[in-house]
């Protein structure tokens, strides 16, 4: 994620005090502090959360290990609103997504329990990445032209997977839909990306929009074909697969992130210690390697208004797409 496009997208209440201090007022964590992955582990929110925590614990203290807990459902809604519920002490933390904060909130905001903008501190953004159409290795389609025509030829026939109502995988499948036009298939909706990758291997559907950290073991272990990238340029990783936008669908450019949030009403030397640390974390060339690795493209440091202001540009992105698709889910 460069940083031009992070910033072009981009009083609270009295808590307990920490029990132990800096010499300088900075918060000093004295017991392991919990982050929430509001899906499934496996899937490329919990790879980026575990290599953070273990890279951004030490930072914070000699007692401050930092706990990965899974807390899977509704679309990241149900970790993401355990996390709403709790102290904001510090202690508890939550990496938010593009659907947990923002495609969900957007098609599903009746099913969303929080606002994901006011209902949390955001404290910095981890980074981002593109989704991928991909079809099961056995699957005819050697491109993207050839699915589109494979779903147009038998109309609500063919099925597509993701890792649920209104994640941003269904929001950009959705998108690239109205971009294209002409596809109608059946949309079925998973528990998280390993599980998608798991059935689209399986044959059980005939092609998915995944994040790439989900979808790469996949492609390398030769169980899946990459089809299209929905990012505005090659990734990397996989150069040889081309964009939707210089294939069928010109200045089609979507990608999904994570965000590192806690609970409303954060002290503000709580937040600056958590920022500091997760923007050291994510500067450990060791991190960015092994992020990079799994298709998190880490961000560059980002203070908590900067996150802030990306949340709010990504959430008024989706509203568009769900408006433009004409989406009534759940309401």
């Amino acid at each position: 994620m460069r940083r031009r496009a992070l910033l072009a997208a981009l009083s609270l209440p009295a808590i307990r005090p920490a029990r132990a201090q800096g010499s300088a007022g900075a918060w000093v964590p004295d017991r392991p502090i919990s982050l929430t992955v509001p899906f499934l582990a496996g899937g490329s929110t919990d790879i980026a959360a575990r290599v953070l925590a273990e890279r951004m614990g030490p930072r914070l203290g000699p007692a401050a290990r930092i706990i990965v807990e899974n807390r899977a459902g509704a679309g990241g809604a149900v970790g993401s609103e355990w996390v709403r519920q709790r102290p904001a002490d510090g202690f508890t933390l939550l990496v938010g997504t593009a659907s947990s904060h923002a495609t969900n909130p957007a098609a599903l905001p009746a099913q969303t329990p929080y606002d994901p903008v006011a209902d949390f501190t955001p404290v910095a953004v981890i980074g981002g990445g593109p989704l991928v159409v991909v079809v099961p290795a056995a699957a005819p389609q050697r491109d993207i032209r050839a699915l589109i025509e494979a779903v147009r030829e038998r109309p609500g026939a063919l099925s597509w997977a993701t890792s649920g109502v209104g994640g941003v995988g269904h929001l950009t499948g959705e998108y690239l839909k109205i971009s294209v036009g002409g596809m109608e298939a059946e949309h079925v909706p998973y528990r998280g990306g390993s599980a998608v990758m798991e059935a689209l291997a399986k044959g059980e559907v005939a092609y998915s929009l995944e994040v790439l950290a989900s979808s790469a073991p996949h492609l390398r272990d030769g169980l899946s074909r990459g089809l299209a990238v929905t990012s505005a340029a090659r990734h990397p990783l996989f150069p040889e697969i081309p964009t939707l936008a210089e294939t069928v669908a010109p200045g089609f450019d979507v990608t999904t992130w994570n965000v590192l949030l806690a609970p409303r009403g954060l002290p503000a030397p709580v937040l600056a210690t958590l920022n500091a640390a997760a923007n050291a974390a994510l500067a450990d060339p060791s991190v960015r390697e092994r992020l990079a690795a799994a298709g998190v493209d880490p961000s560059p440091a980002t203070t908590p208004e900067e996150t802030r202001a990306f949340l709010e540009a990504e959430l008024a992105k989706f509203r568009g797409v769900v408006q433009r698709a004409g989406l009534r889910l759940g309401r």
